[in-house]
């Protein structure tokens, strides 16, 4: 090599040494003010607004007027990291449970760890809580006809049924209920009688896997619980994976998480970190709810139709 391309090579790798940590993978960021986390990062609509937490619910729900279902709650706000990637939240609910929080930004997820505790002499109600996710900025889809039968906005919309993904508006499309519109989508292990007092779907979903694709159909919002209670489409463009508590017995502790993905739109991908966060030990696949032997068995469950189809939700 001459002393001329020795030089021009020898550049190139110190510019690779000196490239600002911003060239590269963008770091999502979270910030909590109101009852609202907010996530900021590199992806379609800038930043995604969850309600959290709408509400802690007790059992007995599906056709009861909303303010009997609904435990009180205050939230504080414990700390918040400068970096804008951690976010701790301590929630007391009027029955005397605390939930703590610990939310923890990634490079494309966010990771929810939960700890509740019944520290009374009585038991707890509170059966499930709702965070609830807004979506139209992702989906690019318009909030006018959020209270319609089938707004706009759900077509975006995705979960798995008998383990495969499906687009909203699944059917058949439940239209009676206490209120309307929305559509509940509850797992087999759930009481029926103890989800939202909305119309409830024939379909049982395989896990608590769903999510939205981006108006380019390029990438793909997901969120998921252990354990959840229902998987519901709201009524102000908005999709739900609520978690389960399940009551709490006086002086019982219970822990749950939750995950949320923002990824291309490649579903392989997003299956095989699911199966990563949330495969059980009992080798039972959380996204199909079937069991499997071998490596990545579980997340190949799912793909029943063709690559072609699976490989992006279309």
């Amino acid at each position: 090599m001459d002393r001329r391309h020795f030089l021009t090579a020898a550049m190139i790798f110190v510019r690779s040494l000196s490239r600002p940590a911003a060239e590269a993978a963008p770091q999502l960021t979270i910030w909590w003010e109101k009852n609202y986390l907010t996530i900021r990062g590199d992806f379609p609509g800038s930043e995604v607004s969850i309600h959290y937490l709408e509400a802690y619910c007790r059992p007995g729900s599906a056709d009861r007027e909303w303010g009997q279902t609904v435990i009180n709650h205050t939230t504080q706000l414990v700390r918040k990291s400068e970096d804008g990637r951690v976010i701790r939240l301590h929630d007391e609910l009027a029955d005397g449970v605390v939930v703590d929080h610990t939310i923890t930004a990634g490079v494309d997820d966010i990771d929810f760890q939960l700890v509740a505790r019944n520290s009374t002499a009585r038991a707890s109600e509170a059966h499930w809580a709702q965070p609830c996710l807004r979506v139209d900025r992702f989906t690019g889809m318009p909030t006018t006809d959020a209270r319609a039968l089938q707004p706009q906005y759900i077509k975006q919309c995705f979960l798995f049924i008998d383990g495969q993904l499906t687009r909203l508006p699944t059917k058949p499309w439940a239209d009676k209920a206490r209120y309307t519109p929305g559509q509940v989508y509850v797992p087999k292990h759930v009481d029926r009688n103890d989800v939202n007092p909305r119309p409830l779907s024939a379909l049982v979903p395989s896990s608590g896997l769903c999510g939205c694709v981006s108006a380019n159909e390029k990438s793909i919002l997901a969120v998921a619980w252990e354990p959840y209670q229902e998987i519901f489409q709201g009524v102000i463009t908005c999709l739900h994976n609520d978690f389960r508590i399940g009551g709490l017995a006086p002086g019982e502790v219970k822990r749950i998480r939750g995950k949320l993905y923002i990824l291309p739109n490649d579903i392989p991908m997003l299956l095989e970190r699911f199966e990563r966060d949330f495969l059980s030990k009992s080798r039972t696949s959380a996204a199909t709810g079937r069991t499997a032997s071998g490596k990545n068995a579980e997340w190949r469950l799912v793909l029943t139709c063709s690559n072609e189809r699976c490989g992006r939700v279309s």
